[in-house]
């Protein structure tokens, strides 16, 4: 790339320190044309005036790093300025200037995919690290930016290689008795790693659920109190509560940690026989958003005779929670009994809920987990061309290689071992500037 760009690498807004970074072979001329210095040591941070055309634009920390050990794999500059509008701004008219162009979003990133300094995995934990929210999501996204995922991909790419020279080997030497020893020997190994690949891809979407959030779902009829439970899981008046049935129309979420993962927390329509088209589209709209979700908690008054009168047919739920315990109830409730007017039993209603999520997206064995869909899409193509090449007969073993060498594709294309170009945009399009 002949290019040189820039952009912050930290957020908008005002604080105390911004960080300006750039890129491309024109970084070092850059750095040296604002400071009037030499270039410091690298990965030095040093103080330096900066200044274009006679006009001080800030005094700085700069640091240094020279092709190719630095992010992109190119000569990279940063600037630690004051974070205001005027020094950011000051900077990147000067930088602009001296014929320097802003980063598009995810270029830096892609820069150090293309110059092997990253794969597409490690690329996309980037993504997740700035993006985590909660302890777990911080978990899995430092541990796939130090390559578990590349290197149990990577460890299935080099076992179909092998498995493909195999099958090759059977078509080349099929007249001097060696074909069918190698063609089974391939289609043994094709059969192991088809079984690797299931078993990871049978994983309950746990690790893109940790990633997006897990979403559990509020349900229940009117007035049972689902607003109520929504604020106090948020601390927080999001949802309106009133004694006025069908306050709550649509769907109202909340984001909150449990036991360090992200849920997703909705707040829905009461579910009854709808009065109008209004409440009609509520009711539908719950049951849907119930239906999608990861979890549903179902909450009933506990102090009504008929606690399931005139509510339609209900998607099954995980948790049954009664409200009202500062009422009589008039049977024994099987569920969990709280009051949101008192504060009985909201404790142990956060226990439950935690001890729901962890079971839900905790993973025992400690392997790494399939965190995208283009990753699962890749790995049930793969899975699906080993389940073909299977069933090849010991006198077409080019049937077999052919398989193969389709599955070693889509893995490949998960580290973008291959096919890279055709990857880039849609990995980096959601990309932060700077990143």
């Amino acid at each position: 790339m002949g290019d040189t760009i820039f952009a912050a690498a930290s957020a908008p807004g005002r604080a105390g320190v911004a960080v300006v970074r750039v890129s491309g072979p024109g970084a070092g001329g850059a750095l040296e044309s604002l400071t009037g210095q030499p270039l410091p040591g690298p990965r030095q941070a040093v103080l330096r005036r900066l200044a274009w055309e006679g006009e001080e634009i800030d005094r700085a920390l700069v640091l240094w790093f020279p092709v190719p050990a630095s992010f992109t794999g190119e000569d990279v500059a940063e600037f630690h300025i004051h974070g205001g509008r005027a020094a950011r701004e000051g900077l990147f008219a000067a930088l602009a200037a001296l014929g320097l162009r802003p980063a598009e979003a995810g270029e830096f990133s892609r820069r150090a995919v293309e110059n092997g300094r990253l794969d597409l995995t490690r690329a996309e934990a980037i993504a997740d690290l700035v993006d985590a929210e909660t302890p777990g999501q911080l978990r899995q996204a430092l541990r796939q930016y130090d390559g578990a995922l590349a290197a149990l991909y990577e460890d299935w790419r080099a076992a179909l290689i092998r498995a493909l020279g195999r099958a090759e080997a059977a078509i080349d030497f099929s007249d001097d008795g060696v074909g069918e020893k190698e063609f089974m020997a391939a289609k043994n190994a094709a059969q192991h790693i088809a079984q690797q690949i299931i078993e990871h891809i049978d994983d309950s979407r746990r690790g893109e659920i940790l990633r997006e959030g897990l979403r559990l779902t509020i349900l229940g009829p009117p007035n049972a109190g689902k607003s109520s439970l929504l604020n106090h899981l948020a601390r927080r008046d999001v949802a309106i509560v009133s004694e006025i049935p069908g306050t709550t129309r649509d769907v109202l979420e909340v984001r909150l940690d449990l036991g360090g993962y992200l849920v997703q927390v909705a707040d829905t329509a009461g579910v009854r026989d709808a009065r109008d088209v209004i409440e009609a589209e509520g009711v539908r709209r719950a049951l849907a958003r119930a239906s999608e979700g990861d979890l549903t908690l179902l909450l009933l008054d506990g102090s009504a005779a008929d606690p399931y009168a005139g509510l339609p047919a209900l998607p099954p739920a995980d948790l049954t929670v009664w409200n009202k315990a500062d009422l009589e109830f008039p049977a024994a409730r099987q569920g969990l009994a709280i009051s949101l007017k008192s504060g009985a039993g909201l404790g142990e209603l956060m226990d439950a809920l935690t001890a729901m999520v962890q079971a839900r997206l905790d993973r025992s064995d400690g392997g790494p987990l399939l965190t995208r869909p283009r990753h699962r899409h890749a790995l049930t193509q793969a899975y699906a061309a080993l389940q073909h090449g299977l069933t090849a007969p010991a006198d077409r073993p080019e049937l077999l290689a052919e398989d193969l060498r389709l599955a070693m594709r889509q893995v490949g294309r998960i580290t973008g071992q291959v096919d890279v170009e055709e990857l880039l945009d849609f990995v980096f399009r959601d990309f932060c500037i700077g990143k």
